[in-house]
């Protein structure tokens, strides 16, 4: 492959890390960003091309992968003109459609939107993905082969699943954030140290996810075998059922879904 990238942020930067990890030659790779702090991070760490406006070696690109900003998205797309003419575009972006896309792109449809999530900066993401009808096999394939470099990926059979991906998996790291700082204040709060509180709570998370990947038993069953009758596991789930702590997690999330799809009208309507 022969990729291009417009917009070398962090996500663009986890991509690129990730293919030539996996032994994709970096002078196969261009990448158009106009941020010059941007450019000297990226350019710092790989040998890429990068330019401030699409040149011969974006133009020679057989796929292109948008990772800008949902905002910025209509005028970055504005800036190629038919230059994506016969590529394979890749849209990282949340809530914009296929439809919005195409439209920015002058009716282009070879369009590939997924939704990557902040731990492909480490190579532990997963990614939702959803093509166009006019996305070959072997198009799908490529943007399977960009985005597993980064992580696993889902393949999604209606593009208006995007936005629940969104809600539960880009979105999804903060909540566990969250909770690790939660679970680290209450353990400062019953007297252990603060560092020691963070790293407790740092690491059951991450021991208790590892677990439940690697296990062949559901999280239920898991859960129920830690949750001895009368015990303190018990004590502390009898709390979350009395406060209703599930039904408010799901109303969360089905916040986040919402917002997903309020982004892509609002920037899709932007003509």
């Amino acid at each position: 492959m022969k990729i291009a990238f417009l917009g070398g942020g962090n996500m663009a930067t986890a991509l690129i890390g990730g293919l030539i990890a996996k032994g994709h030659d970096a002078t196969r790779i261009s990448v158009i960003e106009m941020s010059p702090a941007a450019r000297e991070k990226l350019g710092a760490r790989y040998p890429v091309r990068i330019t401030t406006a699409p040149d011969d070696a974006m133009r020679g690109a057989d796929t292109l992968v948008v990772a800008v900003k949902p905002q910025d998205m209509k005028r970055a797309l504005a800036s190629l003109g038919s230059e994506v003419r016969g590529a394979l575009v890749i849209s990282v972006a949340a809530g914009i459609t296929l439809e919005t896309l195409s439209r920015w792109l002058g009716g282009y449809r070879k369009i590939v939107r997924c939704m990557p999530n902040t731990p492909g900066l480490i190579g532990a993401g997963i990614s939702g993905l959803y093509a166009s009808r006019e996305v070959d096999e072997e198009g799908r394939k490529r943007a399977e082969t960009i985005l597993r470099a980064v992580g696993e990926v889902v393949w999604l059979s209606e593009e208006k699943l995007i936005d629940p991906v969104t809600a539960v998996s880009a979105s999804g790291p903060a909540y566990v954030f969250w909770f690790i700082e939660q679970l680290a204040a209450a353990a400062v709060k019953l007297g252990i140290p603060r560092d020691d509180a963070m790293k407790l709570a740092k690491q059951t998370v991450l021991g208790a996810a590892k677990l439940a990947i690697e296990s062949t038993e559901s999280p239920e069953t898991l859960r129920r075998n830690v949750t001895s009758k009368g015990g303190t596991t018990e004590a502390a789930l009898n709390v979350f059922e009395q406060e209703k702590l599930a039904e408010r997690f799901s109303r969360a999330v089905e916040a986040a879904s919402r917002r997903g799809e309020e982004m892509g009208r609002e920037w899709g309507s932007k003509d």
